[in-house]
């Protein structure tokens, strides 16, 4: 009889432990859903809403760059915060909110310099909450994390999703229409961040710990992946501009930006055949080969055929660099430094990487001529690409292996 109660209760415990595995996804899906649907509004619109209000080349290629600047110091800032005192979840609902909070702000202005003090203060809010997302991702996924693209493209599901339709409404209405929806979807984002995970507590990091991220591998990781980001500068900036500059209006710009993340989307799907295929390392070089290709042919290309069909590479120069970018640096992260360790990432590609490419974009951005931008954008990726290779000898090892 106490056999049978050992074992019922057993049972029963495990029942518990994979429903509440189960949720604990969902509710990370949940979270990707909700902030790549805000940032299909976002990425494709905001810079043609600052174009329709009168703002110059530079000043739209400052403001994105500065946003992406607060991303450098603040990411880090609650990265180090959040594993030092273990305040990861309250830390992520905080910037959550506060981040909403200020958004709305926008509503209530079209001055350049309000809109530049604005974006510094929101995005200090703002900056962590991607990488902290990554972070719990990675905890809750535990030892599935090769199949990590399958919860992302929950994200890039609902970037299709949104820059499909709001294309279409910016057609029919108007482009300002953007920083309402903003603010909507990331309203909802907000309050469902409050079921965020408790994932289970890590040994609180000590200082010196963290120097044990800057290992050469990961000194020269970050670098090139830097370098990637600094190429991607031109298409987040400037490529819904660059389409319209050819001709084309809010269907279609939607249409190619949706049709980025279809490609992303089956990629991530198929993540664990990849990496069971391909080591980290591997797909990280073919990213930046891919990633020159392809803004090579949008430097000359003017035909809509060719232009969605260079979007189809975005399933390697984004959905593959980046699972493989935010599985390597899990790996190079020592285990009390795992929310650290995604913030660096972040700051340096996203924050520090996008903040020279936009910046340099808004410098070379001529109106009426957007193409240089992305012969610019091909050769940086070359470079990243051509540095990585030299450092990393690629053995026939244990695919996924560092």
């Amino acid at each position: 009889m106490m056999h049978a109660t050992v074992l019922a209760v057993t049972d029963e415990s495990i029942t518990v432990a994979i429903g509440a595995m189960t949720s604990d996804k969902n509710t990370i899906r949940i979270q990707y859903f909700l902030y790549f649907g805000a940032m299909g509004v976002f990425l494709p619109y905001f810079n043609l809403y600052c174009l329709k209000i009168g703002f110059s080349g530079f000043q739209i290629g400052s403001l994105s760059a500065v946003r992406a600047a607060v991303l450098i110091i603040f990411s880090l800032f609650w990265g180090l915060m959040a594993d030092r005192k273990g305040l990861r979840r309250p830390i992520y609902i905080l910037c959550s909110m506060a981040s909403t909070a200020l958004w709305a702000l926008f509503l209530f202005t079209t001055d350049f310099r309000f809109m530049l003090i604005l974006t510094i203060v929101y995005g200090a809010f703002y900056a962590p909450i991607i990488s902290f997302l990554e972070a719990f991702a990675m905890d809750v996924l535990g030892k599935t994390k090769h199949r990590y693209g399958r919860t992302r493209a929950w994200g890039s599901v609902a970037f299709i999703v949104v820059v499909v339709v709001v294309g279409k409404v910016i057609d029919r209405y108007d482009v300002g229409i953007v920083i309402a929806l903003v603010l909507a979807i990331s309203a909802i984002q907000a309050v469902a961040a409050t079921a965020m995970p408790r994932t289970r507590p890590q040994r609180t990091a000590q200082s010196h710990e963290a120097v044990r991220l800057f290992s050469g591998n990961t000194v020269v990781f970050l670098m090139c992946a830097f370098l990637m980001l600094v190429s991607h500068g031109a298409y987040y900036g400037f490529f819904s501009i660059h389409l319209a500059q050819l001709g084309h209006g809010g269907s279609f710009i939607g249409l190619c930006w949706a049709l980025a993340s279809t490609a992303e989307v089956v990629v991530m799907i198929n993540s664990p055949r990849l990496f069971a295929r391909f080591s980290f390392k591997r797909v990280l070089a073919a990213s930046f080969a891919v990633a020159a290709i392809r803004w090579g042919v949008l430097y000359v290309a003017e035909s809509a055929m060719v232009i969605m069909a260079s979007q189809l590479l975005h399933a390697v120069t984004y959905g593959a660099f980046h699972m493989a970018g935010i599985l390597y640096m899990d790996q190079l992260a020592p285990d009390t430094d795992k929310t650290l360790g995604q913030a660096l990432n972040n700051a340096v590609t996203y924050g520090l990487g996008l903040t020279v490419g936009f910046f340099v974009s808004g410098a070379l951005y001529e109106a009426g001529n957007s193409a240089p931008l992305f012969l610019f954008s091909a050769a940086t990726a070359l470079a990243g690409g051509v540095l990585f290779s030299c450092f990393h000898g690629f053995s026939s090892g244990d695919a996924g292996s560092l």
